[in-house]
C-alpha cells in the first residue's frame, strides 16, 4: 500500500511539469498539443492492453477480464456524467478566450481523468508487484504532462500567475494517490478475482484513450498525433519488456 501510494503521487504531480512547462513557454501550437495527447493516447493504450489486460488473460480469467474490460469503461463513463467538465481539447480555444472559470472546469476534467489512473496504479501494485506497478505509474506520469499542461494553459492566459498556473495542474493529480489506494483494497478484496481487477482498470484506460485523447488529438488534418500514439505506444511496450 505504501508504495502504491508513493508512486501513485508522484504520477499525479508529473501533471505539474505540464504546469511547469506552459510557464517556460506561455504559447502551445495545436499541432504541438494535439501531437503531445496522441502520445498520451498511445502511452494510455500500451499500459492498459500490454501491462494490465495481458497478465489478466494469463491468469485464465477469460470471462473475468472481459467483465472488468466493459466494467472499468462503464465507471469511467458514469463519472463524466456525474462531474461537469470539460474535454482536454478545448485547452487551446479556451487560451484564446480565456476565462477562470473554464480553466477550473478543465481541472475538474482532468481530475475525472486521475481517478481510474490511480485505480490503475493500485490494482497493479496489488496484483502484480512491485514491477507492475512501477511501470503503470511511470506510464501514467508520462502522459499526464499533457494534461497538466491542458489545466495549465486556460489558467495562465486568463491572467494567473505562474506560481497559480503550476500549483493547479499539480492538484489536479492528487486524487490519484487516493483512487490507488481504493485499488490496493479492491484488488484485496477481490482476492482470486485479480484478473477483473486487471482488466477493470485496463478498461478505464483503454477508455479515456479512445473516446477522448484520440479523437481529441484529430481536431485537425494533421497526421503527427498518430505518430505521437504510434512513439507512446512503442515507449510503453520497450519499458514494459525491460521491467517484466
Amino acid at each position: 500500500m505504501r508504495t502504491a501510494l508513493i508512486a501513485s503521487l508522484l504520477a499525479g504531480l508529473a501533471t505539474g511539469l505540464g504546469g511547469l512547462l506552459i510557464a517556460l513557454v506561455p504559447r502551445v501550437s495545436r499541432r504541438a498539443y494535439d501531437t503531445l495527447l496522441g502520445f498520451s493516447a498511445g502511452v494510455m493504450l500500451a499500459a492498459g492492453s500490454i501491462t494490465l489486460l495481458w497478465p489478466a488473460l494469463q491468469r485464465n480469467g477469460l470471462m473475468a477480464a472481459a467483465l472488468g474490460l466493459i466494467s472499468g469503461a462503464v465507471l469511467v463513463y458514469l463519472l463524466e456524467l456525474a462531474v461537469p467538465h470539460l474535454e482536454p481539447h478545448f485547452a487551446p480555444e479556451i487560451a484564446a478566450s480565456p476565462t477562470k472559470k473554464l480553466g477550473l472546469l478543465m481541472a475538474a476534467a482532468l481530475t475525472l481523468h486521475h481517478i481510474p489512473e490511480g485505480l490503475a496504479i493500485g490494482v497493479a501494485f496489488a496484483s502484480g508487484g512491485k514491477s507492475l506497478g512501477v511501470i503503470v505509474a511511470v506510464a501514467i506520469a508520462l502522459q499526464n504532462i499533457p494534461e497538466g499542461l491542458a489545466v495549465a494553459m486556460p489558467l495562465r492566459a486568463a491572467g494567473a500567475s505562474r506560481r497559480r498556473a503550476i500549483a493547479w495542474a499539480s492538484l489536479s493529480g492528487l486524487v490519484e494517490p487516493l483512487a490507488a489506494a481504493v485499488g490496493v483494497w479492491f484488488a484485496g478484496m477481490l482476492n482470486g478475482m485479480l484478473s477483473f481487477g486487471m482488466a477493470l482498470a485496463a478498461g478505464a484506460m483503454i477508455f479515456v484513450a479512445s473516446d477522448q485523447l484520440i479523437p481529441e488529438s484529430h481536431r485537425t488534418e494533421s497526421k503527427l498525433p498518430s505518430l505521437g500514439l504510434i512513439s507512446g505506444f512503442v515507449l510503453l511496450a520497450v519499458l514494459s519488456k525491460l521491467a517484466l
